[in-house]
């Protein structure tokens, strides 16, 4: 997977089109990402039916959280430019990661 933790993205498709945040998590077999504040999700969990040490039922709660999407729905973004990531051999022999746009390169480290 070309997008890495860390990196900053912008989402090209959905109701989140054209946010911007960071990669918190990724999941190269699934070839999903969790970016920051994209895609927020709410999971209502019911209430225990046990009771606590102090006699009382628990109650249910609220969790929100940031679902993962599709690697090839978000583009890196390097600056003010938005593309796609490459690699590129350098001369001495190590391989960098690039950002592509159009006909141009240029790295990201």
């Amino acid at each position: 997977m070309k997008i890495k933790t860390g990196d900053t993205v912008r989402i090209m498709v959905g109701k989140d089109k054209g946010k911007e945040g960071k990669v918190m998590q990724t999941f190269p077999d699934q070839g999903l990402v969790v970016v920051e504040g994209v895609r927020s999700s709410t999971r209502h969990l019911s209430a225990k039916k046990t009771r606590g040490a102090d006699g009382k039922k628990a109650e249910g709660q609220k969790v929100t959280f940031n679902a993962p999407l599709r690697v090839d729905n978000v583009a890196i973004v390097s600056g003010k430019t938005v593309g796609r990531v490459g690699y590129q051999v350098t001369p001495g022999g190590q391989k960098t990661r690039v950002l592509r746009v159009k006909k141009t390169v240029k790295e990201i480290g």
